[in-house]
């Protein structure tokens, strides 16, 4: 397993389903599977028929939930992405898929396997 969120981009609740149970057989933790689309309504239904959670404030921090009510949605979806690692290049990218109705299913390894990893590393090049 990796130590990056990884995305996909799902065109329908059947394909986001599908990719939310591959990647709990992948290992991901239910808690570190997300949804998203370009509405709020949109992403709570899918979480609801995916089992998948929704990314708050404890994934974004209180700052950015804060600054998100003051934000035009594209900006608010690209903080939620960012929270969970994705990078600025990539977060737009993905806001454009959101944009034509696309669901993104994000997984985020658990912090516990990412310290575990970043120790692994670092002992392998002493």
């Amino acid at each position: 397993m990796s130590t990056y969120t990884r995305v996909s981009v799902t065109t329908n609740l059947q394909e986001a389903q599908e990719k939310v149970q591959q990647l709990y057989r992948e290992g991901f933790s239910r808690e570190h599977i997300y949804v998203l689309t370009h509405s709020a309504e949109g992403t709570d239904f899918v979480a609801n028929y995916t089992g998948a959670e929704q990314i708050t404030v404890q994934e974004e921090g209180m700052l950015t939930a804060i600054a998100n009510l003051f934000r035009s949605r594209g900006d608010e979806l690209r903080a939620k992405m960012k929270a969970l690692g994705v990078p600025d290049v990539e977060a737009s990218r993905l806001e454009g898929e959101l944009d034509r109705g696309k669901i993104l299913v994000l997984a985020k390894p658990s912090s516990e396997y990412q310290a575990y990893d970043e120790a692994d590393f670092q002992r392998t090049i002493l």
